[in-house]
């Protein structure tokens, strides 16, 4: 995570994106955005479905062939079925422990972390910064957002209509491929007054300043 000197980096990194122009730049730095609860239930679920079926096909084969095979007796034959009997009672026990211990595993964070597919990671970053991005635009119709994701180091950045227009995808994109840069290294605060510099330098060039800015907006931390 980043430090209280990290933090005041960023401040005045906003502020010189914002000076000189008439939009409104915020700097969201949130922790992880979802607990994904839904992915240990999903591990546990398909670790219960499909691991027991494959060891039981594996050690049920002999037991079904000696079934089948002529020449077995009535009693050796119902003593087979029972074991039949008490391999899928078995089976049904395996996939409830299976369940428990691979979610109860995979809700351990690190864990979690490591196992939760990226499209999902991505699909939840994408929807936080859309709620901020809309909290920011209830207070600035002309404002810019950048949303960084500390624990899934990913980012998004978002700017309104009219911004957008004029400015183009490639200043966003540059934008966040600054952020994804600095979090490859051991300075990513860099990377973020990188990126805040971008969009300030694009701002200042289409939507300069009438006049002086009578405040500062500080970085928002989710």
């Amino acid at each position: 995570m980043l430090t209280a000197d990290d933090h005041r980096r960023i401040e005045a990194a906003v502020a010189r994106a914002e000076d000189g122009t008439s939009s409104d730049v915020f700097c969201v730095l949130a922790g992880e955005v979802s607990s994904y609860r839904e992915v240990p239930i999903a591990w546990g679920a398909a670790a219960a479905l499909l691991i027991p079926p494959l060891v039981l096909a594996v050690a049920l084969q002999p037991l079904l062939a000696a079934i089948t095979v002529g020449g077995w007796t009535v009693a050796e034959a119902s003593a087979e079925q029972g074991e039949l009997a008490f391999a899928l009672t078995g089976y049904a026990v395996a996939q409830i422990v299976l369940f428990g211990v691979v979610a109860g595993i995979t809700t351990l964070p690190p864990v979690r972390r490591l196992v939760t597919p990226k499209f999902l990671k991505r699909h939840r970053v994408k929807k936080a910064a859309f709620h901020h991005f809309a909290a920011a635009h209830g207070r600035a119709h002309d404002s810019v957002l950048i949303f960084v994701a500390l624990v899934e180091h990913q980012v998004e950045v978002l700017a309104d209509a009219a911004i957008h227009a004029k400015a183009g995808e490639a200043v966003w994109q540059a934008a966040a491929a600054a952020v994804q840069e600095g979090m490859r290294t051991p300075d990513p605060t860099a990377g973020i007054e990188r990126a805040l510099s971008l969009c300030g330098d694009a701002l200042k060039a289409h939507f300069p300043a009438d006049g002086p800015r009578a405040s500062v907006d500080r970085p928002i931390d989710d």
